[in-house]
């Protein structure tokens, strides 16, 4: 039976709302698309309610008018510098000596049981290695022998403050929140190779107003971040040492910029019109190119610092992959080269079929992780939970099995 997903990606510069339709061959193909600019939101954050409700709304109204489909229900991307993650242990006792998948939602629970602080809520617990009867490194240990399982659980969480006025956005446009995604997850699905993620590598998606962190170790999630800074940085640095308007020096980014200031010709310039200047005046596009690099090798360092800080540097053999808009500035993928030391490739989601126009872009990997994310809690037939209430359990199930399934052989 084929299914439909939805997808909402709520971003600092963009909206967009994907409809797919899950195929007999685990396909997905794009049925509608809702694409707009975001309002009322700023570093992945709500900060104007009605307008930030408002542009969801449109780009929900535009994917159902595309897709002729009433969207009741959606995945909801999730970012912003409150998103937060710390490691944690559970364990407990086996009854009847075999481990059943029950054992294994048990030990979950009980390495969630963290003192989380009253004004957080927990997103995903995602496992990232068991141990049974003390020997660790086991990868899927329903039906193995054993009387002690023990887990090591990477727990994300988010200030509640700003996971309900998202919700309160999203129910806005009459939609229910089936879970929300961690960006850079939702991007791993469709940038990430199974090699990669066993080797060691590291998913940066970086946004308008975030720049998202993942590693993947071993094949699981070890260490997220999201950093409050990306190429909305850059286009204001942009304006200030141009002395442009901010939609001005967008496209004056996108049309002429480059990250790497050796890469552009002394003698290559280019006419704009700047504050105060009655008539256009010629810039020197190494100009443009220095400040452009200056914010780029900023970012990379911040990455760097929260990769060193996780302690799992040494563990990326297969380097960055970057995805997100702002990867597709010229020149971006030499400065993350040359600032990390790590070999590097820009990634955008690749072999999508259905309405695709403009969605072969590094900026929409989250859109259509989202859809990815979907499909693979259908494969499993896991539903998400909505909110919890108050004592009641929120654990990730569909992505514990998810991971599960990429493992068995």
């Amino acid at each position: 039976m084929e299914e439909i997903v939805v997808g909402i990606d709520v971003g600092t510069t963009k909206v967009c709302t994907l409809v797919g339709r899950i195929e007999d061959d685990n396909a997905i193909r794009i049925l509608g698309v809702g694409i707009e600019p975001s309002e009322g939101i700023k570093k992945g954050t709500i900060i104007d309610i009605e307008t930030a409700a408002q542009a969801i709304s449109r780009s929900v109204k535009s994917a159902e008018s595309t897709s002729g489909l009433e969207i009741t229900n959606a995945l909801v991307s999730m970012a912003g510098a409150h998103v937060a993650s710390i490691n944690s242990r559970g364990s407990v006792g086996i009854s009847n000596s075999v481990i059943e998948e029950y054992d294994v939602l048990r030990v979950l629970d009980q390495a969630r049981a963290v003192a989380i602080p009253h004004d957080r809520e927990i997103i995903h617990v995602i496992q990232r290695g068991f141990a049974v009867d003390g020997q660790e490194g086991i990868r899927t240990p329903v039906g193995m022998h054993g009387y002690n399982l023990e887990v090591e659980a990477h727990i994300i969480t988010a200030a509640n403050t700003t996971v309900d006025n998202l919700r309160k956005c999203v129910e806005a446009a009459n939609v229910d929140i089936l879970q929300f995604v961690l960006n850079p997850l939702a991007s791993a699905e469709v940038v990430l190779t199974e090699q990669e993620r066993q080797m060691g590598v590291a998913v940066i998606d970086i946004g308008g107003g975030t720049t998202d962190l993942a590693i993947y170790v071993n094949g699981d999630v070890w260490h997220t971040m999201v950093l409050a800074v990306g190429g909305n940085h850059v286009t204001q640095d942009v304006a200030h040492g141009l002395r442009l308007p901010v939609a001005q020096a967008e496209d004056v980014k996108i049309q002429k910029g480059n990250a790497v200031r050796g890469d552009v010709g002394a003698d290559e310039y280019f006419s704009i019109r700047p504050f105060g200047e009655s008539s256009t005046v010629q810039i020197n596009r190494q100009d443009l190119a220095h400040i452009i690099e200056a914010r780029v090798d900023e970012i990379f360092r911040l990455t760097q610092q929260e990769i060193k800080r996780s302690g799992y540097d040494g563990l990326l053999p297969a380097g960055l992959v970057l995805t997100g808009g702002s990867s597709s500035l010229p020149g971006i993928q030499r400065i993350a080269n040359k600032v990390l030391n790590l070999p590097v490739r820009t990634a955008r989601p690749e072999n999508l079929v259905g309405l695709v126009d403009n969605l072969n872009s590094p900026a929409y990997s989250t859109s259509v992780g989202l859809l990815h994310w979907a499909l693979t809690m259908h494969t499993h037939d896991i539903r998400p939970r909505k909110k919890r209430t108050k004592g009641e359990k929120n654990i990730d199930f569909g992505f514990i099995k998810k991971w599960w399934n990429r493992l068995i052989p």
